[in-house]
C-alpha cells in the first residue's frame, strides 16, 4: 500500500511518521484491496489533528480523523476509527453474500 503523508503548519517527527505507516499497513488484514492512503497532519492552536483518506479498490474511499494533544493519540484515534469502518464494511459484506445461500430450497407440500 502506498502511504502519501503532508503536513500543513508543522513539522513531523520521524517516529511518528513511521508509527503512522506502520498502523495504516496493518488494516490490510481487514481490507485486502487497499492500494492506497493519504494522511494530513494539521496543528491549530493547541489541537493536533490527522485525516486519513483509505483508497479501495473498486469501491469508495473511507475517510476518518482524530485529533488531541499530541500527534501520537489523534494517530491512534484515526486508526481505530477506520478499524472500525473497515471491520463493519467487512462485515456487512459477508453477511450480504451469506444471506443469500444460507437455507436449502424444499418446496411445500
Amino acid at each position: 500500500m502506498r502511504v502519501q503523508i503532508a503536513a500543513r503548519h508543522c513539522e513531523i517527527p520521524e517516529p511518528i511518521r513511521q508509527r503512522t505507516e506502520e498502523q495504516l499497513e496493518k488494516l490490510s488484514k481487514y481490507e485486502p484491496r487497499l492500494s492506497g492512503a493519504e494522511v494530513v497532519f494539521e496543528v491549530e492552536k493547541h489541537l493536533k489533528k490527522v485525516d486519513a483518506v483509505l483508497k479501495v479498490d473498486r469501491e469508495e474511499p473511507v475517510h476518518a480523523a482524530g485529533e488531541g494533544t499530541e500527534f501520537r493519540e489523534a494517530v491512534d484515534q484515526m486508526v481505530d476509527r477506520l478499524s472500525r469502518m473497515l471491520r463493519r464494511r467487512r462485515k456487512q459484506l459477508k453477511d450480504y453474500h451469506r444471506a443469500g445461500g444460507s437455507e436449502p430450497f424444499s418446496p411445500e407440500p
